[in-house]
């Protein structure tokens, strides 16, 4: 089959994002408006968990430069070549200036087509030759321009576009599932040991019905519990033995996630200089900015045949004690309390700071009694093995709909 092309600067606009102004940031806390920056792009969309938000004047300062649900975004410093549309949630989110939006787009062309073309392997190679620069590789607004795309009948378009959002739909419906089991063990975890309403609770209460509490250092904690610090009953880059041959899972900074366990970006290879971890570790990252960031993993992927693995020199691994699970271990390590300490130790030249590792014998938190911890963990448990179930259908997924990506987009399948 035969398609006629034309370039994107035929067919749509290529506009801008906006830095702020000086003296304005971004922050966590929830405004009207959103702020997309290109560390929020993954290979599949917007993370939305890592999203930052601009105060309303920042908002106006920057309001010419948003971008709509029916614009295409592509980086454009930094990592380039990151191509998708912002979902519904960020409609009229204002957009960095290191990505930019293929907008106004002709009635000719279905934006979601345009998207998939520029993801599939065709699409980064033309991106890729586009991209100028060595030490601080820059993507050109009018070189996106000169891009040329395919542009079969608008029908021929759709149905390509129907066939591999599908693909997206599944995987953005597992994705929520997963984030709703990520905040399920979390509110769990919460209730349980930070408001101290865990499992049966009720008959731990004095004869005036009030909870059995006693003083600590941390304040007032069931009756029953201990004060530790993490150092005791977190095992902490423990000593795990790899086998020098061969390849191994490895896993960089890049698979861990900024809101959720799963790891990513797996890949064999040789050596062990590194972490090394084994199912059930937490790997925290200890450096800036990808603590501040958020990003931990919580390791499930390894196979009795590679039951060890290795990454990054920049994250800590946790490991379950006689004390404490690797579940509670996981979701301690996403507390604020938690995160903020080990933050605090940091020192270094500004931009590499790293985290002390006897920083953690200084947090102290309240252990519960091994019995109820026994609980707890069969109650999360489950919930952290469904997440890595759906996060593996999710590769699975990615993978049937990237192998027939190039084949429809270049018309090797006709529909």
């Amino acid at each position: 089959m035969t398609w006629t092309t034309v370039k994107i600067g035929d067919v749509a606009q290529v506009k801008g994002g906006k830095r702020l102004p000086k003296g304005m940031s971004v922050q966590d806390m929830v405004t009207e408006y959103p702020y997309v920056r290109v560390t929020d792009f993954d290979p599949d969309g917007v993370n939305l968990n890592s999203v930052k938000f601009i105060s309303k004047e920042a908002h106006k300062a920057t309001s010419r430069y948003i971008i709509n649900c029916t614009d295409v975004y592509i980086s454009i410093a930094g990592t380039i070549g990151l191509v998708g549309i912002v979902p519904k949630q960020l409609d009229g989110a204002n957009l960095t200036e290191n990505a930019a939006k293929i907008c106004e787009i002709s009635e000719d062309i279905n934006p979601q087509f345009l998207m998939y073309f520029l993801r599939s392997r065709i699409g980064q190679g033309l991106i890729n030759a586009q991209v100028v620069g060595t030490s601080q590789p820059k993507l050109a607004l009018f070189r996106i321009k000169d891009i040329e795309i395919p542009a079969p009948e608008k029908t021929v378009q759709d149905e390509i576009a129907s066939v591999l959002s599908k693909y997206d739909n599944l995987i953005e419906n597992n994705n929520r599932r997963i984030a709703i089991l990520e905040d399920m063990a979390q509110s769990l975890y919460r209730e349980w040991f930070v408001n101290f309403r865990y499992q049966n609770h009720e008959d731990n209460l004095d004869a005036d019905g009030k909870p059995k509490l006693i003083d600590s250092p941390l304040g007032q904690i069931p009756e029953g519990w201990e004060v530790k610090n993490a150092a005791e009953v977190i095992t902490i880059n423990p000593k795990t033995k790899l086998v020098k041959e061969g390849e191994k899972p490895f896993v960089g900074m890049s698979g861990l996630s900024q809101g959720s366990m799963v790891i990513g970006d797996i890949i064999e290879k040789t050596g062990n200089s590194g972490a090394k971890f084994i199912n059930g570790d937490t790997l925290f990252a200890r450096i800036t900015p990808c603590l501040q960031n958020g990003k931990t993993g919580y390791v499930q992927f390894l196979t009795p045949e590679q039951p060890v693995g290795f990454g990054s020199t920049e994250f800590i691994v946790f490991r379950e004690s006689e004390y404490l699970s690797s579940e509670f271990i996981y979701l301690l390590s996403r507390s604020n309390n938690f995160r903020e300490h080990a933050i605090q130790s940091m020192t270094g030249a500004t931009g590499r700071q790293r985290v002390h590792n006897d920083c953690f014998a200084s947090c102290y938190l309240p252990v519960p009694p091994k019995e109820l911890m026994h609980e707890f963990t069969k109650l999360a448990k489950p919930m952290f093995k469904s997440i890595f179930n759906l996060s593996k259908r999710n590769e699975n997924l990615k993978q049937q709909r990237d192998m027939l990506l190039p084949k429809l987009i270049s018309g090797q399948i006709e529909l």
